[in-house]
């Protein structure tokens, strides 16, 4: 028997995501010869079935939201909008395919990296197998993203997922949506602007249970107030197909079973990492009991030359975060080895609108650190510029640390949310005193010239 071909690189990059293709990139521009392996479509999540596709859907939601709500600013407009979802498919297409071509041409522009198509497993701790091909390299980096988490209980049931629903060309009747948090809150809304009946069952007593109750229920009231029908503390959550057509769900709520049927059913359960496709095992890596990859602060596996980035590391599920895991292993290769994911403060949005801007800790999560706090909240009906908007749902609230002047946490759910917390961001990374941002001048009018008035309302809270 003849032993397969090694072919020897200096680096094999598994997954072309948010942290695959720069650092590809960036090893090849120090001469190194980099294999980087990809099993599906070039881009990972973000572009090919999470921000690029999903924003795309919000701005077109958004345009239809606007001309039925335009009377509310003097706008009369004779019939409401005729949604297509053909022609929101095929420019949501156009804007995946410009982002797949530009990263394609990228790689093929370097002759050091060479792409590899395919389903990579590990053979051992220095060896991948991809098809009929064997790679070697003393130096890994795992980029292999998650994929949707799908319940015991639909295995009946024609479900949609947060990749497939992207592949509908006409607009679901009504949308039965598992999953109240935020993949399926932004589908949710959607939709339900584009034109479809939507329920979001959620098992949990409240949406998004990584927020603060008071945050959960301002963005419930949000929804409702679009026709958005929730209903939380479902449980024992069960599908199957209608012989009709469609789909029934079946939960358990207030002492009995309730069976509810839609069109079309999106489960959004939450993310399970792609780490058990490379059959880690083989290379002795250690997971957490989710799944994830186990790493250190400077995103070393427990296997020397084996490194794990983004969402399958668990450090966090988002583009940003996956390109400063980029940022953190250039540095510890090439750089000052400073950056680390110690470094990192936790942000994010949800991406409903208006929007939720998340930095740092929740309320809950700092009266848990047992630090001397300081919290303010305020109404975004009180700035000038949401109510000539016209769009006044929402708070911006903050959270700071009494000793030392930092500020530890801070939400925008408000028109330009997912904006204007960047100007807490700064503070924080900067560690600047909360009195410097509160005795700075913002622009009128601005939403962010709420952040000063805020800051002087801030108040001592108990832990």
């Amino acid at each position: 028997m003849i032993e397969d071909t090694v072919e020897i690189f200096d680096a094999i990059i598994i997954g072309s995501g948010q942290a695959g293709n720069p650092l590809a990139s960036a090893l090849a521009k120090e001469k190194w010869k980099v294999a980087l392996v990809e099993k599906g479509a070039l881009g990972g999540t973000c572009v090919n079935t999470g921000c690029t596709p999903t924003k795309a859907y919000v701005a077109s939601a958004r345009a239809a939201w606007a001309i039925s709500n335009a009377s509310n600013l003097g706008i009369d407009i004779p019939k409401s909008p005729k949604v297509n979802l053909k022609a929101i498919k095929k420019r949501k297409d156009k804007l995946v395919n410009q982002s797949r071509l530009g990263i394609q041409k990228s790689m093929a522009d370097s002759p050091r990296i060479s792409m590899i198509r395919g389903v990579a497993t590990f053979i051992d701790k220095t060896k991948i197998k991809v098809g009929s091909r064997t790679l070697k390299s003393t130096q890994i980096f795992l980029n292999v993203g998650a994929r949707a988490r799908i319940p015991k209980g639909f295995e009946d049931a024609d479900y949609l997922t947060n990749t497939s629903i992207l592949q509908l060309d006409k607009i679901p009747d009504h949308l039965v949506i598992v999953g109240g948090s935020y993949i399926g809150l932004e589908f949710a809304q959607i939709f339900k602007r584009l034109g479809s009946k939507v329920t979001v069952l959620e098992m949990g007593e409240a949406l998004i249970s990584r927020e603060d109750r008071h945050t959960s229920e301002a963005v419930r009231e949000i929804l409702e107030k679009e026709g958005i029908k929730i209903i939380c503390g479902a449980k024992c959550l069960k599908g199957k197909n209608k012989k009709s057509g469609g789909v029934t769900v079946t939960f358990y709520k207030n002492d009995k079973d309730t069976q509810l049927s839609g069109s079309h059913l999106l489960i959004a359960t939450g993310r399970m990492p792609n780490s058990d496709l490379l059959k880690p095992e083989k290379a002795g890596l250690k997971l957490d009991e989710k799944g994830y990859i186990e790493v250190n602060s400077k995103l070393e596996t427990n296997i020397e030359g084996i490194f794990a980035l983004g969402d399958c590391n668990g450090k966090g599920a988002f583009t940003h975060t996956s390109y400063n895991d980029f940022e953190i292993m250039e540095d510890q290769l090439f750089g000052e080895k400073n950056r680390t994911l110690d470094d990192r403060v936790i942000n994010y949005a949800l991406y409903i609108d208006p929007p939720l801007g998340r930095a740092g800790m929740t309320l809950s999560q700092a009266k848990e650190s047992g630090k001397n706090l300081l919290f303010a909240r305020i109404p975004m009906s009180e700035i000038s510029r949401a109510r000539e908007k016209g769009e006044t749902q929402g708070k911006m609230e903050v959270i700071v640390d009494a000793d030392s002047e930092q500020i530890l946490g801070a939400a925008v759910l408000g028109t330009g949310g997912d904006e204007i917390i960047g100007t807490f961001l700064t503070a924080m990374y900067g560690k600047i005193s909360y009195k410097k941002l509160m005795n700075s001048v913002q622009t009128h009018p601005t939403v962010t010239e709420l952040i000063p008035t805020l800051l002087q309302q801030l108040k001592p809270i108990k832990n």
